[in-house]
């Protein structure tokens, strides 16, 4: 072993929690991620670790309508390409959430860090995420009938969850009931995961999807989206998420300490 790398999970794949908060404390958590003291980081600076890679955040408004001349090269993109999306079906959820692997797995396996999402750790997220699950913010690409991109957004349970600092207001059972209440009414999402296969990207299709992924959230009266975890260097879904409106507002930080 010549070095120590962390904090992070099995693998560095964005729907496990990953690296240290060294920007946006000042803003809420999200599900799945990790939210800590600003010191963290300086701790492990002083110990003798530097940063080996970051992970950021983007933030947009759903409601801000989407100007004409985008919907227009949208429209553009889909005609040219011939390329048909559909929104998961969740009457066939297990051969879904395969598809969903298949397409994730190709389309990350050339990226820092990244293990393949096994079938059994998929079926598992997906059990923990059920009962959140709005099948119109997971979506797919084809072209002539070939899977080339998947896009999976979740409203963001920890907006129900999260603890309200008044008598009675910030218990377990109280935030579960919540949560259970209010799971057809948060109005946060976050954009967990996003895959184009190679040989399909710099076709539009990243806009695409995330453009009626949009519209869907609009309809459905969500608020706010969340863009994450995105590799510093990952400008293809960074320009996608700034198309959309949105701005970096989170960095994690993952560190190295030669042995």
């Amino acid at each position: 072993m010549s070095i120590l790398r962390g904090p992070g999970e099995y693998s560095n794949a964005t729907y496990e929690p990953q690296g240290v908060l060294v920007d946006g404390f000042q803003y809420p958590p999200t599900m799945e991620l990790t939210h800590n003291p600003p010191y963290y980081g300086e701790f492990l600076q002083r110990y003798g670790f530097g940063k080996v890679k970051d992970y950021c955040a983007y933030i947009f408004d759903v409601q801000t309508p989407v100007l004409p001349r985008l919907q227009k090269l949208i429209e553009e993109v889909r005609q040219r390409r011939q390329i048909e999306t559909r929104p998961l079906n969740p009457k066939d959820l297990s051969a879904e959430i395969r598809l969903i692997v298949r397409i994730y797995n190709e389309s990350w396996n050339r990226n820092w860090g990244f293990l393949p999402i096994t079938n059994e750790e998929a079926d598992s997220l997906a059990e923990s995420l059920r009962m959140i699950i709005d099948p119109g913010l997971i979506r797919f690409a084809f072209i002539n009938g070939e899977p080339v991109a998947v896009l999976g957004a979740f409203p963001d349970p920890y907006y129900a969850l999260r603890p309200r600092w008044h008598p009675y207001g910030g218990s377990e059972l109280v935030r579960i009931a919540r949560l259970l209440l209010t799971r057809r009414r948060i109005p946060r999402i976050r954009l967990m995961f996003f895959g184009v296969r190679p040989g399909f990207r710099h076709l539009g299709i990243d806009a695409l999807l995330f453009h009626e992924s949009k519209e869907y959230a609009l309809k459905r009266g969500y608020r706010t989206c969340e863009t994450s975890m995105l590799l510093e260097e990952n400008r293809l879904i960074q320009r996608s998420s700034e198309f959309m409106g949105a701005h970096r507002y989170k960095t994690w930080r993952i560190y190295d300490l030669p042995l």
